[in-house]
Parts: structure tokens; sequence; C-alpha cells
């Protein structure tokens, strides 16, 4: 029978035990059954594997049809961020806490992966979005984000003041702590922390959330996913202003600067098992109730 993926890129947390050791699972496994494999370099230096081919994240998205990542859902938005710029399959295995992104489990891998491999599985298409940064008109930085773009101070508890834009119609204007701009992707994992409203991931849309807002009227808004928001930053605000994509890359935004997000060109496609249910999910990590009967 023909391989459906030819070529699997492995990736995961480097130092960290348990995901070396279930790359290396994984690793024997798939040459076994006479997979191309390639792990991403960082990994492969604390394994003992001379004859592995291995290379950088975007190497596994250019020469890869699938990528396995083991870690947890951290981990897994720095590859996915990389990933969806590049025609390939996703699949998490969870080595972390929640895990969201990360459907299989490592100590029941074998199984479901066959499956995977043979084409039983379900395939998902994930939008993310790109903040940009804007400074006298030039474009000064930007970044993707899978799960959310944040505007916010450079130390807590600082208040800023902002414009809110939708396509060009004027929103709102706020004084805050900031403000999240959540993917449906995001939408359980800061955004929820902050009262935002849980998003299905097969929605277009944008949830926008307030951060400790000056006002008891000001509540979280759902836009249409295609929507370009832009906020303006007040000149009374101080410096060391910041953007956060997915709380790991930071954009510095001064006084005055404009902010814009919107939905990038690039997309994620997640490969998940045939019994992959997300409300399941919900109910699992979120310890929501069961059915009654």
């Amino acid at each position: 029978m023909a391989q459906l993926y030819k070529t699997i890129g492995l990736i995961g947390k480097p130092k960290h035990d348990g995901a070396s050791a279930t790359i290396l699972k994984l690793y024997h496994y798939l040459t076994e059954k006479n997979y191309h494999v390639i792990i991403e370099q960082s990994v492969a230096q604390h394994l003992d594997l001379h004859e592995a081919k291995t290379g950088t994240l975007t190497d596994i998205g250019e020469q890869a049809n699938l990528a396995i990542v083991v870690g947890g859902d951290g981990y897994m938005l720095g590859a996915a961020r990389v990933l969806s710029c590049f025609d390939i399959g996703v699949i998490g295995v969870n080595r972390g806490n929640l895990g969201f992104l990360t459907d299989l489990s490592p100590s029941d891998i074998i199984a479901p992966l066959e499956e995977i491999l043979a084409g039983k599985s379900r395939s998902e298409q994930r939008f993310i979005i790109e903040a940009e940064v804007y400074r006298h008109g030039k474009l000064k930085s930007s970044n993707s984000a899978v799960n959310e773009a944040v505007l916010h101070a450079g130390k807590v508890a600082s208040m800023i003041e902002f414009e809110v834009h939708i396509d060009g119609s004027f929103m709102f204007s706020q004084r805050s702590d900031g403000l999240i701009v959540s993917t449906p992707t995001g939408s359980t994992a800061y955004s929820m922390s902050a009262g935002g409203p849980i998003l299905t991931p097969n929605l277009n849309a944008l949830s926008l959330v307030p951060m400790f807002p000056h006002t008891l009227t000001s509540r979280p808004i759902v836009v249409d996913g295609n929507s370009e928001i832009k906020l303006l930053l007040s000149n009374d605000n101080h410096d060391n202003l910041q953007v956060s994509c997915d709380g790991h890359v930071i954009l510095a935004v001064m006084p005055g600067d404009e902010v814009i997000i919107k939905k990038s060109e690039c997309s994620i496609r997640l490969i998940h098992p045939l019994s992959h249910d997300y409300f399941n999910v919900l109910r699992s990590k979120l310890s929501w109730g069961n059915k009654l009967y």
C-alpha cells in the first residue's frame, strides 16, 4: 500500500527527557516502517542517533508531508507559527499540562498513529493572525500568532489609552491594561482567563477582550475573522508598550503608533484521530460535567 505521508518530521521540546524518549520511540517505529524521517536539529543534538537526518523547522516544513510535535501547547504554538507557511499536516503529542492542541498521549501513541498514517484521520484548517506595528506610516515590526496578539504595557498594572477601529470604522476608545485579540484556537487560552468567550475552531471570527478596563460597561466582542483591527495608541501613553504574539514574540510599541491585526495568508493544517471530538476536549480539559443520562 502506498504511503500517504512519505517524509515525516519529528519535533520536540529540547532537553526534555519525556519528549526525547517519545521522539526516540517514534523514530525507531517510523524507520522500521520505511518512512523518511527528519529530526529537528535542536532535539537531535541530545539523541544518540548519528545516522538520522536532521534539519531546522523550515527544512521540515519544506521537505516533510507530516510533522509530529512532542511537547506542550506552548511548544506546539512555536512550531505551528513556522510550519503554517508550508503545506504540511501537524500532529501534537502531549508532553505538557492541558494539551488543547496536542491530541495524542505518549503512553498510547502507536495505535492511533498507525490509523493516522493509514489515512484514517480528520484534517482541520486553523487560521492564524498577523500583528504589525506602524510608526509615522512606516512598518516597524511584525509577527504571527496562533492564539492571540495582546496589546499591553511593559510593566504590570499600568493603564494605557488607545482607540479601536474595525475595517476603518471607529468602535471605541479605552483606558485599560490592554486588549487581547484572539483566534478561535486561542479562545481557550489567555483570552478565556480574561473572561473572553470560547469560540469553536470552525468559526471565522476574532474576539476582542479588554484587560481590566476603566469602565464597567466594556465587554468582550466578537467580530468577523476577515476584519482588519486597528489600535491607535494615544500620545499621552508612557513609553515601553508592547504587543505580545502567543506570549513568546514581543513587538515594541511607542505612544502614537498604530497596531494592525488581521488574518494571515498562512494557516495550520491539524491532523486528528477519527475519535477526536472538540467538545470532549473541552469537557476533559476544563472539568465540565458529563451527561446526566
